[in-house]
């Protein structure tokens, strides 16, 4: 049985000893060669100009229904040319423990000459193969848009 396993390495510098008001969220994030530099939501006391790690979960949601879609649709032999999504994550802070409920998809998918219900089929059966979609506990609605061209 074949494994995959991944890696990424965190560090934060700071003291918390003068309580929760006063301590940086800013900490890096090194993936491969590439360091983000990540905070908490500025809900949380983070900083809004810096990505935080509820973003960054979207983010991994949307692209891999991307990666996922467009692996199914060269398969079937579909021509897509253009794919955009506008995510939303929704985590109301009224239920314990906190935690993201709902994500969002809404693609917008350009294809040359393709059945736009075809189109939708295959971005579902991308969603069920969606490695990302797969591990998380919050609903995914998705919401495409498919625009078919000659």
């Amino acid at each position: 049985m074949t494994v995959h396993t991944y890696e990424s390495t965190l560090s934060w510098e700071g003291s918390t000893g003068t309580g929760y008001r006063a301590y940086g969220r800013a900490h890096d994030v090194q993936v491969a060669d590439e360091i983000i530099t990540l905070s908490a939501d500025a809900a949380f006391r983070g900083d809004a100009s810096l990505p935080n790690p509820e973003q960054l979960l979207l983010a991994a949601a949307s692209s891999c229904l991307l990666l996922s879609f467009l692996a199914v649709a060269a398969q079937a032999g579909v021509d897509v040319i253009r794919y955009e999504d506008a995510a939303r994550a929704h985590m109301p802070m009224d239920q314990q423990p906190a935690r993201i409920t709902r994500v969002e998809l809404s693609p917008r998918i350009t294809v040359r000459s393709a059945d736009a219900e075809a189109v939708t089929a295959l971005l579902h059966q991308a969603h069920e193969g969606c490695y990302i979609a797969n591990s998380m506990t919050a609903e995914a609605v998705i919401e495409p848009t498919v625009e078919v061209i000659a």
